[in-house]
């Protein structure tokens, strides 16, 4: 199997689940539960430490011990792609080493956020993390969070400086940007989807997969969804695609990951507590999460 086919597939964004207690301290009989629940339902990859981890506000030693976690349980049945970004350049090749260390399979480095780099700069630290670990390296590139678009053509300049980056998230919301990489780039980059959403009309231009938020609630569904496009049977994609959508659409009500854990709390997987200065979900949230998780499954 060629490096980038490993990363084809869905990829489940995982949620760091946590305690209810002062501290928020994480919840690791949690974690078990839902990684078993990935690894049954037959995903291609797990992604500690992304977004959907709430990796802002864990601290190194935390995502460490995740990353570590993680490649245990996944025992090789899943690719590990661990959440290494930063805002600063020396901070995410730290991190990318650490995860190396810790077994991760590749590191997912975020575009960096809040410091509005040009595209040079964005080329220099994407080049300086890369050429700092031999692991594959994913590019997660999120404007919506991060103030700051890596173009394509920044991304082709990425790729033929640094051949050990291999994929790209993309999470502009936007299909006619991986339209760009894909006849850009053609097989030189893997593109993943970063928005449920928009994973099957991405597909159908070139992406071959998904980082997952609605993987954590339903990973063998996703799983199934993504598998049909990528075998180019589109009617049952698009049945399986459209069946999905009021799901996908709720797991954004509010901040992510606030409703996927209170799709998690909900099927007893683990609490919903979020940490600091996220804030837990809210009874409209828990009622309009319910609602779409009861449609989804008395239609399935």
């Amino acid at each position: 199997m060629s490096t980038t086919a490993r990363f084809e597939g869905t990829h489940t964004a995982i949620v760091t689940p946590f305690k209810d207690d002062a501290a928020r301290t994480i919840d690791w009989e949690a974690y078990e539960r839902i990684v078993a629940a990935q690894l049954a339902g037959g995903v291609e990859g797990i992604v500690p430490c992304g977004t959907t981890g709430e990796s802002p506000a864990l601290d190194h030693e935390e995502q460490l011990a995740l990353v570590e976690r993680t490649v245990k349980l996944a025992g090789g049945k899943a690719v590990v792609t661990a959440g290494t970004g930063s805002n600063s350049t020396r901070a995410a090749i730290a991190l990318s080493q650490a995860a190396e260390r810790a077994g991760a399979d590749a590191v997912m480095v975020v575009v960096p956020y809040y410091n509005k780099p040009t595209q040079d700069g964005l080329y220099e630290h994407f080049v300086a993390v890369a050429a700092s670990v031999k692991c594959p390296v994913v590019v997660y590139n999120v404007p919506g969070r991060t103030g700051i678009d890596l173009a394509a053509a920044t991304l082709a300049r990425i790729a033929e400086a640094a051949p050990n980056v291999v994929a790209t998230k993309e999470a502009t919301g936007n299909v006619l940007r991986c339209q760009e990489i894909a006849r850009t780039l053609g097989d030189r980059m893997l593109i993943l989807s970063g928005d449920d959403g928009l994973t099957l009309p991405m597909v159908a231009v070139g992406a071959r997969g998904v980082i997952s938020v609605t993987s954590n609630v339903y990973p063998a569904e996703v799983t199934r969804a993504t598998r049909l496009a990528l075998e180019g049977k589109y009617a049952e994609a698009r049945r399986a695609h459209f069946a999905l959508l009021p799901v996908h659409e709720v797991m954004f009500v509010e901040a992510n990951p606030g409703p996927a854990k209170a799709a998690l709390a909900r099927k007893k997987m683990c609490t919903d507590v979020v940490r600091g200065p996220l804030s837990r979900p809210t009874e409209v949230t828990h009622a309009k999460v319910g609602a779409a998780l009861e449609t989804y499954e008395s239609r399935r």
